[in-house]
């Protein structure tokens, strides 16, 4: 089986702090997966590429209420700095917006470049080219932010369960 066709079984989501965008993908994506029957075959991990600044942080507040609201727990994940040894280990690195997407790009270089993507590839329903910073729209934002993620995550069960049989 070819590298391009082979099943994806870890995926790492990435934002620039690892504190609201990513841990919610990470958490509202592996939700999805165990409804979907896929929680033990698929690995789900979130990154920053600027995680310094909050390494071993809980997600935002913010994010963890929104989150909890609609069923979602944030409260364990823990923030860190994407490595480079994480893009040769993932099948599949998503980032959040064209800022984590450079920096990404440019830690993978060409021999993984197959491997990024940005999470808004797999929206359904709506529409964006970005997750945006919930940071610009206060409570509001946090909202729009998770929307967004729980529509790509349905795009992206609804991908990996086209790939067939699950072992």
């Amino acid at each position: 089986m070819s590298a391009a066709k082979a099943p994806i079984r870890r995926i790492l989501m990435i934002c620039m702090g690892n504190i609201c965008r990513s841990p919610t993908a990470e958490g509202v994506l592996r939700h999805k997966l165990e409804l979907a029957g896929l929680g033990h075959a698929v690995e789900v991990d979130s990154a920053g590429t600027h995680a310094d600044w909050h390494a071993g942080e809980a997600p935002d507040p913010r994010s963890i209420r929104h989150a909890a609201r609609r069923g979602y727990d944030l409260r364990s994940l823990r923030a860190r700095r994407v490595e480079p040894l994480d893009i040769e280990r993932f099948d599949l690195i998503l980032g959040m917006d064209e800022m984590n997407m450079a920096r990404l790009e440019e830690m993978a270089g060409r021999r993984f470049h197959r491997k990024l993507g940005k999470l808004t590839d797999h929206l359904l329903r709506l529409k964006a080219d970005e997750v945006p910073d919930p940071y610009q729209g206060g409570e509001a934002g946090f909202e729009q932010v998770l929307d967004l993620i729980e529509d790509a995550c349905d795009g992206l069960v609804r991908h990996l369960l086209s790939q067939g049989p699950v072992r």
